[in-house]
C-alpha cells in the first residue's frame, strides 16, 4: 500500500473523532449504536489489576465481554424491569487527548491510548473513575470498527462499587 492510501486509511483526526464519537454514544444512552462501532470480533476488557494485566486469560477480569455478552448486557438495561435502573443511570466520559500508539497498515489497525475521566449517575449517588482506554481499531468495510477496547482504570486493584454503565 503506498503512503497516500496508508494515510486516507489511518488519519489521526478520523481516530480521534471515532474514540470521542464512541464516548458521546455511551453518554447519550445509545447502547445499540454503540454495539455496532464493534467488529464481529470485538471485546470489551476492564482488567482487575489495570495496566499491570497482560492479557485476559492468566488472571480475572472485571470484565472481558464479546459483542453477545456485550448484547445481553443492552437489553438489560433496556428492560423496563430492571431493578438496577430505577431511576436510570446515566453517565459523562471526559476525554483527554488520544495518542496514536500505533498504525500497522498492513494489518488494517490503528491502537490509540486516551486518558478518561467517568462519571456515573443513578439518583443521588455519583460514582468517578479514571483511568486511561486502549482502543485496537480495524479497518472493515463498514469503517472503523473496535476489535478491543480495554480500559485500565487508575487503582483498579481495589473495591469498586458496582458499575452500571459501560466505563
Amino acid at each position: 500500500m503506498n503512503t497516500v492510501a496508508a494515510a486516507q486509511t489511518f488519519d489521526e483526526t478520523s481516530l480521534r473523532g471515532f474514540v470521542a464519537h464512541e464516548a458521546a454514544l455511551l453518554d447519550e444512552r445509545r447502547f445499540d449504536e454503540w454495539l455496532d462501532l464493534f467488529a464481529d470480533d470485538g471485546r470489551y476488557w476492564v482488567p482487575l489489576l489495570g495496566r499491570m494485566q497482560q492479557d485476559p486469560h492468566s488472571h480475572n477480569s472485571l470484565a472481558y465481554e464479546d459483542k453477545l455478552l456485550l448484547q445481553v448486557r443492552i437489553e438489560r438495561l433496556k428492560d423496563p424491569r430492571a431493578h438496577s435502573q430505577h431511576p436510570p443511570s446515566h453517565c459523562q466520559h471526559v476525554l483527554q487527548a488520544a495518542t496514536i500508539e500505533r498504525i500497522d497498515v498492513d494489518a488494517g489497525t490503528a491502537m490509540l491510548r486516551t486518558p478518561f475521566l467517568y462519571v456515573e449517575a443513578r439518583g443521588e449517588q455519583q460514582l468517578m473513575l479514571a483511568g486511561s482506554y486502549q482502543h485496537t481499531l480495524v479497518r472493515t468495510a463498514d469503517g472503523l470498527r473496535i476489535r478491543q477496547k480495554r480500559v485500565d482504570l487508575l487503582g483498579a486493584e481495589r473495591a469498586l462499587p458496582a458499575v452500571q454503565l459501560f466505563i
